[in-house]
């Protein structure tokens, strides 16, 4: 971070948003954060690989500076607009002049197959410079820039290199190795952009225009931009629907599995949310926009994915710390082989400093910089197309580590919304269909979630209440039919007298099975009871056996009732189990479990965002949770799935597994090379291919990830 001026008078510092063409890994990136640390008056640098932006928030002065800087480095910033993310871009191989630069080239080295005469050698030297300065211009440039700055990068290397070469007469090589250098540089960054292009595709879901409601009943294609919160929108079959929205009018079946991960398709009516980005696949919907384009939740994605990819994993940090002393190491080797190679191996002096010069280009540690931001950028991209936004390599890092996995109830282990279990008549006098009707009229009249779910189980004409009263957190009383009645809790018939003990036992019934019972009653005593539930959901047993499996320990933390939450936490297998907690309670089981290990938090509610903020990772269910959760948490799970849990973990394990594996063939194929060039068996040619051809073998490796099937 650049140090930002402390004076009472200074200037406000204002936000920049430049793109950066030429920036295109993360050792380049460092490079830039590097020359720009000690500008002063810069209050903040962010940088963002996948489009190749730098955002920066400096005072008019600094700015300038900056950017003078950046054009030194051969880094020159073209200014954006900040009203929305910049799109991810892919260069165009420049393949015209490429292919020249290969001939010219190849035709230097038949050149120098010749007999030697001066015209020949006249002719190879201009072939091979010719070939330099048509790909190498933009190389020097920056290697020259880095040298001065004193950073031993991959084009200053190379730039040392070719001099080199061509001043002690190696000029076909000179040239065969920047024009093959140029070429397995532009295909690296090609390749590395295929990691960073699933953002781009995200972007690409929500559309541009959309049919909006301008007066009532006037209807206009509009952009997605100005469209306003509360704005009505029409979506016909077979459009994506531009912004989050509620149902108005119409039914279909919506095609979430962009933002949520649901292979199938969800059936949406009046009333029910629907996301930015998701496809309307069979009825038209009128929808109710509740967010803008930099609100919606696939905006929110985007924005956490961009956040992740521009964070650094502590794996991440200790490579390119190694980097930066290794690059030094070899530099002092080359010297040294330079130096001491003609008396203590009999080689000339030209020798030697080709040898050091072969050295040098191995050296490079563009493969084991890229290894880890590809890996990581290729898995974050690969959960974000299942539902799972990961808010940084970290978590994705780190979630295999975890020993203990802590589930809050309701909403995260259940689905949130009981459902009517049973209805039973008490008094045998009043048709059971009459009193259905009854509780089902009072039911409706009550916002309350358990009068809710009655209402949902009961079918039947509604009849209308009069003198209605909420009791709160005890039921609703109102005259239905002429006839005084209460849909009430347990606590308000007992208090009332009305509960007689037979009846008690059936209660009890219910409620070892972890129902939530309400009694119809009139003023002479009780006349049906009525039991609901909160269901597991579907996926929770198989998730709470499958986490068992990956050597996971399972904890429940409930603010329920100790016997509702045992009944849950015995459907879905889970053996531990604290109930009753408050927030602050949660929170401190949190704590002490993370005294055991690295502990992890799946909630889905306010009363869990200050466990999810205690925990080593915070998993929110994100279709059902509160924003609140959903802020709070390291990882959101959008379809509200606990299997997504179990994907999460495996993928953390295989990603680092990937990245592993690229670290070892970095380092292992650069050894191989290195003694091989110590030896005398390795050329400058060779040693480009070993250099880029290892970048490329690193980038396709962590792409798999991409491609790999889940579970």
């Amino acid at each position: 971070m650049a140090r930002s001026p402390s004076c009472c008078g200074s200037e406000q510092p204002a936000a920049v948003l430049w793109q950066i063409q030429a920036m295109d890994c993360a050792s380049e990136e460092s490079e830039i954060r590097h020359a720009l640390r000690d500008v002063a008056g810069i209050a903040e640098l962010r940088f963002q690989l996948a489009s190749r932006t730098l955002a920066i928030r400096a005072d008019a002065a600094a700015l300038a500076e900056a950017e003078a800087i950046l054009r030194r480095l051969g880094y020159p910033p073209r200014p954006l607009t900040t009203s929305g993310p910049a799109a991810p871009s892919v260069q165009a191989l420049p393949w015209v002049r490429m292919t020249t630069a290969l001939v010219l080239a190849a035709g230097a080295e038949a050149a120098h197959l010749l007999p030697p005469a001066l015209a020949v050698q006249g002719l190879v030297l201009a072939l091979s410079a010719a070939a330099i300065a048509l790909v190498g211009l933009p190389v020097y440039g920056k290697g020259l820039a880095a040298l001065r700055q004193g950073r031993l990068n991959i084009n200053a290397l190379m730039t040392v290199a070719v001099t080199g070469a061509f001043a002690v007469g190696h000029w076909p090589e000179a040239g065969m190795v920047m024009a093959l250098y140029a070429l397995a540089e532009a295909l690296e960054a090609r390749a590395a952009d295929r990691a960073r292009q699933a953002i781009r595709r995200l972007m690409q879901l929500a559309p541009e225009h959309t049919t909006a409601e301008l007066q009532p009943g006037t209807w206009s294609r509009i952009p997605v931009s100005a469209v306003a919160v509360g704005q009505r929108l029409r979506v016909d079959p077979g459009e994506r629907i531009p912004l989050d929205g509620l149902v108005r009018s119409g039914h279909s079946a919506v095609n979430q599995a962009p933002v949520t991960g649901e292979s199938l398709p969800v059936e949406k009516e009046r009333g029910d949310p629907v996301f930015a980005g998701s496809l309307n696949t069979s009825g038209s919907l009128e929808i109710e926009a509740t967010s803008t384009v930099s609100t919606s939740t696939l905006a929110r994605i985007i924005h956490a994915v961009e956040e992740a990819q521009a964070s650094r994993a502590p794996i991440q940090r200790f490579v390119d710390r190694f980097a930066a002393r290794y690059t030094p190491a070899v530099f002092v080797l080359a010297l040294a082989v330079a130096l001491l190679a003609p008396p203590l191996l009999g080689l000339t002096p030209l020798e030697a400093v080709y040898r050091a010069l072969v050295l040098l280009v191995i050296a490079c540690p563009c493969a084991l910089v890229i290894a880890t931001p590809v890996t990581l950028v290729s898995g974050l991209t690969a959960a974000a197309r299942r539902g799972i936004v990961i808010k940084g390599g970290l978590y994705l890092e780190q979630a295999r580590r975890l020993r203990t996995l802590a589930f809050d109830k309701t909403g995260t282990l259940t689905t949130g919304r009981p459902c009517l279990e049973a209805f039973e008549a008490i008094d045998g006098r009043v048709p059971i269909e009459q009193l259905r009707q009854w509780a089902a009229s009072l039911a409706s009249r009550s916002d309350h979630p358990i009068a809710r779910a009655i209402a949902a189980g009961l079918d039947g004409e509604r009849l209308p209440v009069e003198a209605l009263s909420a009791a709160g957190g005890r039921g609703v009383a109102g005259i239905v039919a002429g006839r005084a009645l209460r849909l009430a809790s347990h606590r308000w018939i007992a208090e009332l007298g009305l509960a007689p003990a037979q009846l008690e036992e059936r209660m009890a019934r219910h409620e070892r099975q972890g129902r939530s019972v309400s009694l119809l009653a009139d003023e002479r005593g009780v006349l049906a009871l009525i039991a609901v539930a909160d269901q597991p959901r579907p996926s929770a047993a198989t998730a709470v056996r499958r986490l068992r499996e990956l050597g996971l320990e399972l904890v429940m933390l409930s603010g329920d009732n100790a016997l509702t939450a045992r009944v849950i936490a015995r459907q879905v297998g889970i053996e531990q189990v604290h109930s009753e907690l408050l927030p602050e309670q949660k929170l401190a089981a949190v704590a002490d479990l993370q005294r055991r290990g690295p502990t992890g938090m799946v909630g889905d509610g306010i009363n869990d965002a200050p466990a999810l903020a205690g925990a080593a990772i915070g998993f929110a269910m994100g279709a059902a949770g509160s924003d609140t959760a959903m802020e709070t948490a390291d990882v959101v799970v959008m379809d509200d799935d606990p299997m997504r849990l179990v994907d999460t973990i495996g993928l953390s394990r295989r990603t680092m597994g990937v990245l592993w594996q690229n670290i070892a063939l970095a380092l292992g194929i650069k050894g191989v090379f290195l003694v091989l060039t110590l030896l005398g068996s390795a050329t400058m040619w060779q040693a480009v291919f070993a250099d880029m051809g290892t970048s490329l073998l690193v980038i396709a490796n962590g792409l798999r990830l991409l491609r790999q099937r889940w579970r």
